[in-house]
């Protein structure tokens, strides 16, 4: 009975050592290294925001901007900003959703419209790994606006409303979102993630309209990057 009890105190020790080591595991994964890719992230941003900011003027064009040039698969070519999720948040948008591609930041769904199009321009990125930059998707209120930048210029969406989904649910990045089959008549920009925070049997979905864009000569208003929660 005594070599029972040993047993089992034993097999007991190395089960809650082992659980240790995962939680361990599990911070480490999330914080430390999350920290640093958010880091990497963030010096991304910084060297597209100097690239976009050598763009003379006289090259904006006149009327709405328009993503003059498809990127290539893996390329960057965006910056998404948030505004509720803080000031200053900021993540570097690629071409394409593979996992090697969501591992550097957020990404486009290459059969989705560009920003600023007629149809639905849709994005992916991680919620917990890889710089956890989703992590506060739930936070986003209906009403809140999301910006794309990109070299020609600024497209602002407004939230409409969130839904949870499984990951099956391909109509949510329709060009009528959820509506699959339909002509699209207005523009779109459909934020996904997932759900729970540090799960994945689900999909955080985030609507939004387009709402205006400004040319890179004409600059984004000031207002357009306030937090709502720090009011206007």
């Amino acid at each position: 009975m005594r070599a029972v009890r040993t047993v089992v105190g034993v097999v007991g020790e190395l089960l809650i050592s082992a659980g240790l080591v995962i939680l361990l595991y599990v911070v480490w994964t999330l914080f430390w290294v999350g920290a640093i890719e958010g880091g990497k992230q963030a010096d991304v941003v910084a060297a597209m925001e100097q690239q976009f900011s050598v763009v003379a003027p006289s090259a904006s064009p006149s009327g709405p901007p328009t993503v003059s040039t498809v990127p290539l698969t893996g390329q960057v070519y965006a910056i998404l900003r948030i505004p509720r999720l803080g000031t200053g948040w900021a993540k570097p948008v690629y071409e394409g959703v593979g996992l090697d591609v969501l591992a550097k930041g957020v990404g486009h769904y290459p059969t989705s419209n560009q920003p600023g199009e007629v149809g639905n321009v849709a994005i992916a990125g991680h919620r917990a790994g890889h710089g956890n930059p989703l992590i506060d998707i739930d936070a986003i209120r209906d009403g809140d606006r999301l910006i794309i930048e990109t070299r020609e210029g600024y497209f602002v969406y407004r939230v409409q409303r969130h839904k949870i989904v499984p990951p099956s649910d391909w109509a949510v990045i329709a060009p009528v979102p959820e509506r699959p089959g339909e002509k699209p008549t207005e523009r779109w920009f459909t934020l996904t993630s997932c759900e729970p925070r540090y799960g994945s049997l689900n999909r955080y979905i985030v609507f939004s309209l387009f709402e205006a864009s400004f040319t890179r000569a004409q600059g984004l208003p000031a207002e357009y990057l306030v937090d709502p929660a720090q009011g206007a």
